[in-house]
């Protein structure tokens, strides 16, 4: 599955149209706060991560840097340019961490990327010495863990491999991607890039949307595939998110341990694009598309409007806060940041992309 067409950023351009002017959101009500803007001017932000204390990882995607923003004052620091096609980030102690996504419908980056689809890589703390670490394809082509169908005449029927988020888990010295391509969540040893699955998931068949036999693209597979999108760790357990091939309704959120085990689901979700937890086990997860029209939109439709963040208290409840466009969901100690206006480039808006920080009372309902 390429999550980066099919999250439906090139369906939304269609509808709302090329060249779109970029839109503000309006004045929040005096008791529910808005999402404040800490950086602008970026180009497709995808993963974000934690760098330090006072500084974020972003993935900007659209012109492949890696760049480090600071939390309190916006200001941005490219470290890593030329990884056209990069999807995550991520950061350890010693190094920093990106994966690139899956390329274009035929598997490949434009002239000039400086790295391959799939490649996992690694350099140091500023950037330099940047290497391949690991090649996710590669692991796909060898061992195919949700074992769909690869080849049809020698063509894939959909994307074999195409990473859309990775954290870092400090505590077992491994990388966890969401490969949406593959079907399933991979670890990769920090240290000698070895691969290997931690999860999974069965397609999903208990969804109406997802029972027909147009639900899935390989041949002999029913149900709509689960599309990783996102991944966090949170003590000793790992949420992901997953898209549910954009069916409505059958996006999920899973709850792992630490071996990649199932603790617990939350259903009823549509096309969530990332995953995040906070000290108090609240889950948020972005849904990058929500609220955009189908079809023709009306002309004052604003693009601004698109997109939210859907918060999960532990005794279940859930509340919103309207976000423009978000993908990647980062918690610290200062709060919530998401990456924003993240698909802005399929609407003709250049260098919209936003890190925004989202207050707890910004969600309601």
């Amino acid at each position: 599955m390429n999550v980066r067409s099919r999250m439906g950023a090139i369906a939304l351009a269609m509808a709302l149209g090329v060249g779109a002017t970029v839109a503000t959101a309006g004045p929040a009500s005096a008791s529910v706060p808005a999402p404040r803007d800490i950086t602008s001017g970026l180009d497709g932000p995808f993963g974000l991560q934690s760098y330090d204390r006072a500084n974020l990882l972003v993935a900007e995607n659209t012109s492949g840097d890696i760049t480090k923003v600071n939390i309190r004052t916006g200001a941005q620091k490219v470290l890593i340019s030329g990884a056209l096609g990069v999807a995550a980030v991520a950061a350890s102690p010693h190094a920093i961490f990106a994966v690139m996504g899956g390329g274009d419908e035929t598997g490949a980056f434009p002239p000039g990327a400086r790295f391959k689809p799939s490649d996992v890589v690694v350099a140091n703390r500023d950037g330099s010495h940047a290497r391949v670490l690991a090649n996710l394809l590669t692991y796909e082509l060898a061992h195919n863990p949700d074992g769909q169908v690869q080849f049809v005449d020698g063509v894939p029927p959909d994307a074999l491999s195409n990473p859309f988020a990775m954290t870092y888990d400090a505590k077992r010295h491994r990388l966890l991607v969401a490969d949406g391509g593959a079907n399933d969540v991979l670890a990769v040893d920090v240290h000698s890039g070895r691969v290997s699955t931690f999860f999974a998931p069965s397609t999903f068949k208990d969804v109406p949307a997802c029972q027909g036999p147009d639900a899935n693209a390989n041949p002999g597979t029913t149900g709509c595939d689960p599309v990783a999108t996102g991944v966090a760790v949170a003590g000793n357990n790992v949420y992901v998110s997953f898209l549910g091939a954009e069916a409505p309704d059958a996006a999920r959120i899973y709850k792992l341990d630490s071996r990649g085990h199932v603790k617990r689901v939350w259903k009823g979700f549509t096309s969530l694009t990332g995953v995040a937890v906070d000290w108090c086990g609240n889950i948020y997860a972005s849904q990058v598309l929500e609220g955009a029209p189908e079809g023709e939109p009306p002309a004052d439709f604003d693009p601004a409007t698109v997109g939210q963040i859907v918060k999960i208290s532990p005794n279940g409840h859930r509340s919103y806060a309207q976000v423009t466009m978000p993908t990647g969901l980062l918690w610290t100690g200062r709060g919530l940041f998401a990456s924003t206006w993240s698909i802005a480039e399929f609407l003709g808006i250049e260098h919209a992309g936003k890190i925004t920080q989202v207050p707890g009372r910004a969600f309601t309902g």
